[in-house]
């Protein structure tokens, strides 16, 4: 990416808001950047300048009350499952597709389609859903500083009076355009895997799937609709650590439960004492809250699998 910013109308390809930046405007801005060739130059200001001032009128977003601004009354949309757009979002559905086509130009339109959702399901809702203020907080002590925390504390301090807002306004953006892409790239990576998982799924036995690779299955396991999908609890697949790791399905989708969990003896045991407990002699661990377990070979890996489902 290429991105630099201009207090000059003139030169401007996009306009956004000045003052403190927060998630949905810096993400704008990576995809905006995306869909144009050479050095995006982008102004911020306080308010749109009058048209009569622009020769070439930029985009705007995030400022205004236009297509592409969530602040006016009512807002600017809300999608079927109720999260309402902000700026990220609005130019994330206009061109979103158009960026992915042209990045992956050999993918189908099944795996374009699939890797926009992902975008917009595991990015862009969050950081629409934050600027409108309607995500939900957990309760619970402690809270993980999500996406758009992040960029929002690369605003520069009060001490720092604002100073090199702009700059750290392009920090950000790069900041941001690192995670984008690198989602691009596992959410890509996934389109690619399908087949390989579709094939162990309906190899799997007594509930065990087993892959060759450490690859992402989750969303996979859970979109299937062959049947055996629903009865699988356990994944088999090796480590980069050499072993093999007995993997618990979880209970939904990236949840922290699971459709059954190794047996409550096992847990927190390593080495010789799993070994004595479970009589696989290449036994290595298992996790204390008994959601992985490993063995040195595919074998020690299939017997405690088989091992928890008798149990």
């Amino acid at each position: 990416m290429s991105i630099r910013t201009t207090t000059n109308p003139y030169d401007a390809n996009f306009i956004t808001h000045s003052g403190s930046f927060h998630a949905d405007d810096v993400l704008a801005t990576v995809i905006l950047s995306k869909t144009f060739l050479g050095t995006a130059t982008v102004m911020r200001t306080s308010a749109v300048p009058k048209e009569g001032f622009v020769e070439v009128k930029p985009l705007i977003y995030d400022l205004g009350g236009g297509k592409f601004d969530h602040h006016q009354k009512g807002g600017n949309g809300t999608r079927e499952n109720g999260v309402p757009y902000a700026s990220a979002g609005l130019i994330w559905k206009e061109y979103g597709l158009k960026i992915l086509f042209n990045t992956f130009n050999d993918a189908s339109d099944y795996d374009i389609k699939f890797i926009f959702d992902y975008i917009d399901g595991n990015l862009i809702q969050g950081v629409d859903a934050y600027d409108n203020g309607v995500m939900p907080k957990v309760d619970y002590p402690v809270q993980n500083m999500c996406f758009s925390e992040i960029i929002e504390n690369f605003n520069p301090t009060w001490e720092e009076n604002n100073q090199n807002a702009d700059f750290a306004f392009i920090q950000a953006v790069s900041f941001a355009e690192s995670v984008f892409d690198r989602l691009v790239e596992n959410a890509h990576a996934k389109t690619k895997v399908r087949e390989k998982i579709i094939s162990a799924i309906s190899e799997s036995n007594n509930g065990i799937m087993v892959l060759d690779q450490d690859i992402d299955w989750q969303e996979e396991l859970f979109r299937s609709t062959d049947e055996k999908a629903s009865n699988i609890l356990y994944v088999i697949y090796p480590s980069n650590r050499g072993d093999y790791k007995v993997r618990c399905v979880p209970d939904v989708l990236e949840g922290f439960g699971q459709r059954k969990t190794l047996p409550s003896e096992w847990h927190g045991l390593k080495g010789e004492e799993l070994q004595k407990v479970t009589k696989v002699s290449d036994a290595v661990f298992c996790h204390p809250n008994g959601f992985v377990a490993g063995a040195d070979s595919l074998e020690g890996a299939l017997a405690l699998a088989n091992l928890a489902i008798k149990a």
